[in-house]
C-alpha cells in the first residue's frame, strides 16, 4: 500500500511539474482555464461514477431482496443512471462553452 502512495505521489508532482518546462507564458490566462476546464469535468466525471455506483449497487441489493419488482427496479434504475450522465453531459457542454 506505501508503494502505491509513493507512486501516484510521483506521478502527481510530475504531472504538476510539466506546466514549468513549458515555452511561453500565461499572458491571457488560457492555460488558466484550460486547467479548471479540466479539473472541473474530471469532478463532475468522478462524482457522476460515483452516483451511478450507488445507484446500481442498490438496485442489484433490491433485486436480491424481491426478485418479482425486476421490472420496475429496471425501469427507475436505466431512468436514474441516464439522468445521472446526463449531469456529466451538460458540465462537458458548458465548460467547452466557457473555454471556447
Amino acid at each position: 500500500m506505501r508503494k502505491l502512495q509513493y507512486l501516484f505521489m510521483t506521478l502527481s508532482v510530475l504531472l504538476l511539474a510539466t506546466p514549468a518546462f513549458a515555452e511561453g507564458g500565461l499572458s491571457t490566462g488560457d492555460g488558466l482555464a484550460a486547467l479548471a476546464a479540466g479539473l472541473g469535468m474530471a469532478l463532475a466525471a468522478g462524482l457522476c461514477g460515483l452516483g451511478q455506483g450507488k445507484a446500481t449497487a442498490s438496485a442489484v441489493e433490491a433485486l436480491a431482496r424481491n426478485p418479482g419488482a425486476r421490472p420496475g427496479i429496471f425501469t427507475f434504475l436505466i431512468i436514474g443512471l441516464a439522468l445521472i450522465e446526463s449531469l456529466a453531459l451538460y458540465a462537458l457542454v458548458i465548460i467547452l462553452l466557457k473555454v471556447k
